[in-house]
């Protein structure tokens, strides 16, 4: 399953340069990450009610040209690894309508409860195995 979700590149994403800050690009992958969720029917707000986190254990970008401000980005997300303990998701952003990647990159959750690392119930598990399709 592949997710795309725009972004419209705020002037506060800037830096004095006028280009986007490296750090953006990591609030971005999380920006997919909970739509591509969402697309899959699961709610963040009830699995963290039922006690289940998901922290992030890895996390790496990789960057090969710049987005400016008012730039519409294109944050392509998709699922590498969704198991009962962990999701691993890709991502790209380019700017909309254009092939040319600006970043790309990974992350990697754990699911946890009480601070341990915890097997994923079979009412959130059920709707994730979807996002490999």
């Amino acid at each position: 399953m592949i997710v795309t979700t725009k972004y419209r590149v705020k002037f506060f994403d800037t830096d004095t340069f006028g280009i986007v800050h490296h750090s953006n690009y990591i609030r971005w992958f999380e920006t997919g990450r909970v739509e591509f969720l969402r697309e899959l029917g699961i709610d963040l707000n009830e699995m963290m009610s039922d006690g289940i986190l998901f922290p992030i254990v890895d996390i790496g970008a990789k960057f090969h040209a710049p987005a400016k401000f008012d730039d519409v980005l294109e944050i392509v997300t998709t699922a590498e690894a969704l198991t009962k303990a962990k999701m691993k998701f890709n991502y790209v952003i380019r700017k909309c309508g254009e092939e040319k990647i600006l970043a790309e990159g990974t992350s990697t959750n754990v699911f946890t409860n009480d601070g341990k690392i915890c097997r994923l119930p079979d009412k959130y598990f059920s709707k994730i195995v979807k996002g490999l399709e």
